[in-house]
């Protein structure tokens, strides 16, 4: 029956939400439904993961929000550089060294805005005794990529558009690294990706589209195909293609996957692509290292 908790901080000021707000966009972390009425304004931020803990009243706890996190050193840097950006000569005195904790992890805090102090750690054994797997992570720094995006049902085709390229920048890709291709409708998105993709114009593709079932067959046939060419570019080109094309019964549906209520598909397309570039690279480069 629980389906989520949400730790609500109240903020002194409208420059101190701001502040707060700020920073964990930078951060990356996904923006929640916000409001904005003549009685408050709220900026929630989501986490896929939320724990309630209570602990014994003996055991000293700092008072402050724990989050953990997989890259703890690359959270510092982007912390540090937004408080070198908003905070100027305050910012050395507003984040903590990285250190040991006695539960076995690394961690620092950081006070982007006055009483408003959040720790992020890591552990520092994050395999916990489990086979060591290889995985991509999300900075994209160098990489390239291209977004073929269908203007069929632009209503949503541009809300996912928008969150892929909110992904992309986010994890350090340059403007000028990404293009964006836009065709007809679904329909003609595998023709674009696979044309990308043979000209070796991109590390990645993400390809995204909306297709509604409607009341004819209609929808079944253009899905299948869609799926069917997108990945048999990706499989034939090597290079990889992220699938963002929407199937939705309703326009409903639709809206709740392009941002409003669940996630935005665009954004998740996006940060696969940029996970299975890295993958890629680091595969590579572990196969040069045994030869």
């Amino acid at each position: 029956m629980i389906k989520g908790i949400t730790i609500v901080r109240p903020a002194a000021s409208p420059g101190e939400l701001d502040a707060l707000a700020s920073f964990f966009s930078a951060l990356g972390f996904e923006p929640g439904k916000g409001w904005d009425n003549d009685i408050s304004r709220g900026r929630p931020f989501l986490a896929p993961l939320g724990n309630l803990e209570f602990v014994d009243g003996t055991i000293r706890v700092p008072s402050t929000t724990l989050i953990e996190v997989t890259a703890l050193d690359d959270v510092r840097q982007v912390a540090e550089g937004w408080l070198n950006q908003h905070l100027g000569r305050e910012a050395g005195k507003r984040i903590s060294e990285t250190t040991e904790t006695h539960w076995k992890s690394r961690a620092f805090t950081v006070e982007p805005a006055p009483g408003h102090s959040f720790t992020f750690w890591e552990w520092l054994d994050p395999l916990k005794n489990k086979p060591a797997a290889l995985e991509g992570d999300l900075v994209a720094t160098g990489m390239k990529f291209a977004i073929v995006v269908a203007r069929w049902n632009a209503v949503i085709t541009d809300r996912l558009l928008q969150g892929a390229l909110d992904c992309l920048h986010r994890s350090g890709v340059r403007r000028e690294d990404v293009s964006v291709v836009r065709v007809p409708g679904a329909w003609e998105v595998p023709a674009a990706a696979r044309a990308i993709a043979e000209a070796k114009q991109a590390d990645a593709i993400i390809t995204l589209g909306c297709l509604l079932r409607g009341e004819t067959a209609h929808f079944e046939a253009i899905y299948n195909e869609v799926a069917r060419g997108i990945g048999q570019s990706q499989q034939e080109t090597g290079v990889p293609h992220s699938f963002g094309v929407l199937t939705c019964d309703t326009l409903e549906q639709a809206l709740d996957r392009a941002g409003l209520k669940s996630g935005n598909k665009g954004f998740e397309a996006a940060a696969a692509a940029i996970e299975m570039v890295s993958l890629g690279r680091k595969i590579a480069a572990g196969t040069e290292a045994a030869r």
